[in-house]
């Protein structure tokens, strides 16, 4: 997902709410102290393999495995905070236009950001 997928507002809501949420939360938790960040990094890694697979393989974003993927992939988000609908699709575009995420992401898989995006998009719409 790139922020062409989003009207230009809708876009700006989202990259607001992320960087809100997140200073909040960071904030609220002196810098996240609570999260376990090693495990974290684990556990993404372990998703990011299965999401690759999962691309690889033909898988489509709004498909119901790759929907449960999603799903763990928001669990480990809300370690950190809990995010709004929004602040989520703020991280996807995020994933998108920082070149250190892109880059950290499509080492898993050169679709793995676009793919992302889309199925965090899916998520959010079924949640609304």
């Amino acid at each position: 997902m790139s922020s062409s997928t989003f009207a230009a507002e809708d876009a700006d809501r989202c990259r607001r709410a992320l960087a809100d949420e997140q200073a909040a939360s960071l904030a609220a938790t002196t810098g996240w102290a609570h999260v376990d960040k090693e495990q974290v990094h684990r556990d993404w890694h372990d998703l990011y393999g299965e999401i690759a697979a999962a691309i690889t393989a033909g898988a489509q974003p709004g498909d119901e495995a790759v929907q449960e993927l999603i799903d763990r992939h928001h669990a480990v988000v809300s370690r950190f905070y809990h995010p709004s609908p929004d602040a989520y699709l703020g991280m996807a575009l995020l994933y998108a236009e920082d070149e250190s995420m892109r880059t950290w992401h499509t080492s898993y898989h050169p679709r793995m950001v676009e793919f992302l995006g889309t199925a965090m998009r899916y998520y959010t719409d079924a949640r609304r």
